[in-house]
């Protein structure tokens, strides 16, 4: 960072909390909470201020009626800035605020600012354009990410059948994964500690999404069999979806991992799916409501099926597969339970911002002493 850049930044910072004192208290406006915002998102790319962090997070928890100052403070502050390190430590904080699980936040609906067209207007767009880009990444998953969370107090009003919701509810996680994996550095000059930081916090995400996919994908297996043809469809979709879904998952973790952030390392093998449990799930959703029942137990042996009408197959499935489709999934679990034991290195923001996921250790960057990769 240019000394005259950071300096810029410093008064930016200090006049903004100059002004922040100054406004009083009101029902929009918390001096004490804006404060602490601020300090939060400073200008300084090598420096996290975790401590007013925490402490956005603590009047979040404690008062729901911070929520709207906050929302007030960190919008005007993001819709303002045209620097992407205040931007991404916005989006950091945005992110730790929803992990504070407050009704309130959980009722946003979406993000109360924009930062889907963002662009840095202190460094060149040949220095800018990685930055740029990650900032809009960022910002559109947290987006969807509030939408996602608002939509869980519409599910009682849904009359679709349970299996329907269920593989709703997995199509809107595999359309947030896809979302998490555009997320990430594009270019050489971001190997700096505020992005592996960032990137912390998005591979706990994707850990916690990826995990949940699979543990809802476990649930719709073993009663597929029982649902109308138009489901189980559907169901194959979303498995052949979770398939490519762990193949890029593997990939996104290598790049991780080349570009050095360190909680890439500790995760496990990504589960894949057989290709062979596929194609099986294939022929049944392909022949439940043709074949007869006879040809139909010829195919496939240890099943039975009996059709009700044209578009329900109601499969009655032996023990061995759900022991299959179980042992294929736990894998991820039994991880989960590993990566809890050996949870006792430092944490770093990804951990202050409210405790992402508490049982993932996370390396702490500012330990090392930091390269001088770019200056702008």
């Amino acid at each position: 960072m240019g000394l005259w850049k950071k300096v810029t930044g410093i008064i930016k910072d200090k006049n903004s909390i100059v002004w922040a004192n100054f406004s009083g208290k009101s029902s929009f406006r918390n001096p004490d909470l804006e404060t602490s915002i601020i300090k939060a998102t400073s200008h300084d790319e090598y420096h996290i201020d975790k401590r007013n962090a925490q402490i956005v997070f603590s009047w979040i928890r404690a008062s729901p009626i911070s929520l709207r100052p906050l929302v007030w403070a960190l919008s005007r502050r993001m819709e303002k800035t045209r620097s992407w390190v205040v931007a991404v430590k916005g989006l950091m904080l945005m992110h730790g605020v929803f992990y504070c699980k407050v009704p309130a936040v959980e009722k946003m609906g979406r993000l109360p600012f924009d930062l889907s067209s963002f662009t840095d207007g202190h460094i060149t767009s040949g220095k800018a354009w990685g930055f740029n880009a990650f900032v809009r990444e960022y910002y559109a998953f947290l987006d969807q990410r509030a939408l996602v969370l608002s939509e869980k107090d519409n599910r009682k009003a849904d009359d679709r059948s349970p299996m329907a919701q269920q593989l709703s509810k997995l199509q809107k996680l595999q359309s947030l994964l896809d979302m998490l994996l555009q997320v990430k550095p594009r270019a050489e000059n971001m190997k700096l500690p505020l992005i592996l930081e960032a990137m912390d916090c998005i591979i706990i995400e994707i850990y916690d999404v990826y995990s949940r996919i699979c543990a809802e994908i476990t649930k719709v297996l073993l009663n597929i069999y029982s649902v109308k043809k138009p489901e189980a469809a559907t169901a194959l979709k979303v498995l052949q979806k979770a398939m490519t879904q762990g193949e890029e998952l593997s990939s996104f973790f290598d790049s991780c991992k080349e570009f050095g952030v360190m909680n890439a390392n500790e995760f496990p093998t990504v589960a894949q799916i057989p290709k062979e449990e596929v194609e099986e799930l294939e022929r049944i959703v392909n022949g439940a409501s043709d074949m007869t029942m006879t040809t139909y137990e010829d195919s496939i042996g240890d099943y039975s099926i009996e059709e009700n009408d044209e578009t329900a197959a109601i499969v009655e499935h032996k023990e061995a597969l759900k022991t299959v489709i179980t042992d294929r999934w736990v894998v991820f679990d039994e991880n989960l339970k590993i990566n809890e034991e050996k949870n006792n290195k430092n944490f770093s923001f990804a951990e202050e911002t409210a405790a992402l996921i508490e049982y993932v250790p996370v390396y702490n960057y500012h330990q090392q002493e930091i390269p001088d990769l770019i200056s702008f």
